[in-house]
């Protein structure tokens, strides 16, 4: 687990990066304003992206240059997630960062064979947040 303030974040990353060179999904988790967007937005930044990039809690997924596709399935869920065929989505090159994925959505992503690493993410006030990596 690490604790990092929000001007930290690209040494997580960076060890994300370097787990999934080539891509994958990163399952973002934790409660409502923990920071999930905001670790997307920093992920963004680290992978030279500057569009703003804001949560696609209507939308279900954003995508932002070639490389990075946001999701939110807190208004959707995983099964509407599954039925509007979006885990084919995931085939796409780049990073895949789903906030609010759980642990049917893992299932799914075991049982396709995809690359992919949980984060945590726990407030601990408005500059830091803990940070759990995971498979």
């Amino acid at each position: 687990m690490m604790q990092l303030s929000l001007d930290q974040l690209p040494r997580l990353c960076e060890q994300i990066s370097n787990q999934m060179p080539d891509g994958g999904v990163v399952v973002l988790q934790g409660d409502l304003a923990s920071g999930k967007t905001t670790f997307t937005q920093a992920f963004a930044r680290f992978l030279g992206i500057e569009e703003a990039v804001t949560s696609p809690t209507f939308s279900l997924q954003q995508r932002y240059g070639e490389k990075l596709f946001h999701y939110d399935l807190y208004n959707y869920g995983i099964e509407k997630f599954l039925s509007m065929g979006m885990l084919e989505e995931l085939e796409h090159e780049g990073y895949h960062l789903i906030e609010w994925g759980d642990d049917t959505l893992i299932q799914w992503l075991k049982k396709a064979g995809f690359a992919y690493v949980i984060v945590e993410i726990t407030k601990c006030d408005n500059e830091i947040r803990y940070y759990e990596v995971r498979q």
